[in-house]
């Protein structure tokens, strides 16, 4: 299904690049570097390059029904204005794990957000799955994990994707009318050998791909688990991908190079960069968050 090969197309050289979302109503892409705060914004038509500076650690920005954005901070949820580069509280999942940080986003057909919480120590297994509720409160939705990635979302919204990372483990679960999560089943395991599995994401034939930190690659599993397609990159840490582009077909990949030692940053120069492939089967048209703000 690839049709390219991955490409640089920002070298930003940053520690933990995560949580790429295509954003359809100003056609650009959108995401972080949790270590150094940042909030990034790529136009790919135009070239234009723009950033924001967080007031803490941030896994996600997703776009809110009517304009701005809701980020997870280690400090909890908050509304993101681009205009003026504002953040405002919403609400704190964990207030009583304050070593706990929030890592990545989803929003679901229903424009419900989904995230994950982890341990910023990455060993304690403090972290778990959340939905943001019609009240604003926020609903815990999963076990314990150290490390927690996704959620991602079948094109129906029926099945929920989430990924204990250090166990190499990536879940299923049916996703009740309600909100609520069922029938947890073991969808993938990837030995810690091959990488470990981070952010996941699915396209429109149902299949879920994953970024394998230190796995030097992305891989795509069918919606039955099975694999399908490995796609290699010139680094060693992807942390997730996002399908972007007018038809949802060229791949965002984030990168990380946090973990490597100087010898090593020299011998991979493109490390925590932005990346791109094309492909030929589809992501998922984004949902802009309407609940619970």
């Amino acid at each position: 299904m690839q049709r390219s090969e991955p490409v640089s197309v920002w070298p930003l050289s940053g520690p933990l690049l995560e949580g790429p979302v295509w954003v359809q109503r100003d056609a650009a892409l959108w995401f972080t570097d949790i270590k150094r705060h940042k909030i990034y914004r790529y136009d790919p038509v135009s070239g234009d390059k723009r950033e924001w500076l967080a007031p803490d650690q941030i896994g996600f920005a997703l776009p809110a029904a009517g304009g701005g954005f809701i980020a997870g901070l280690k400090t909890g949820l908050h509304r993101f204005d681009e205009t003026n580069g504002s953040f405002t509280p919403l609400c704190d999942p964990e207030p009583e794990l304050p070593n706990n940080r929030l890592n990545d986003g989803i929003v679901d057909v229903h424009g419900r957000l989904w995230f994950g919480t982890m341990d910023d120590g990455e060993a304690n297994a403090t972290g778990r799955i959340y939905r943001l509720g019609a009240d604003g409160s926020c609903v815990a939705e999963s076990d314990f994990c150290s490390i927690t990635n996704g959620p991602a979302l079948s094109p129906d919204g029926r099945t929920l994707y989430h990924t204990d990372t250090l166990g190499g483990f990536i879940y299923a679960c049916d996703v009740g009318d309600d909100g609520t999560l069922s029938n947890r089943r073991l969808f993938a395991t990837i030995p810690n050998a091959d990488g470990f599995p981070d952010g996941p994401a699915v396209d429109a034939e149902g299949c879920v791909w994953t970024g394998l930190y230190k796995g030097w690659s992305v891989r795509r599993y069918s919606p039955a688990g099975e694999l399908l397609e490995t796609v290699r990159l010139p680094v060693d840490a992807i942390t997730k991908i996002a399908f972007g582009g007018p038809d949802l077909k060229t791949v965002y990949v984030s990168t990380a190079n946090k973990h490597l030692s100087p010898a090593e940053l020299e011998a991979q120069p493109l490390a925590g960069n932005l990346f791109t492939f094309d492909v030929d089967v589809p992501g998922v048209a984004g949902v802009e968050i309407s609940v619970g703000v």
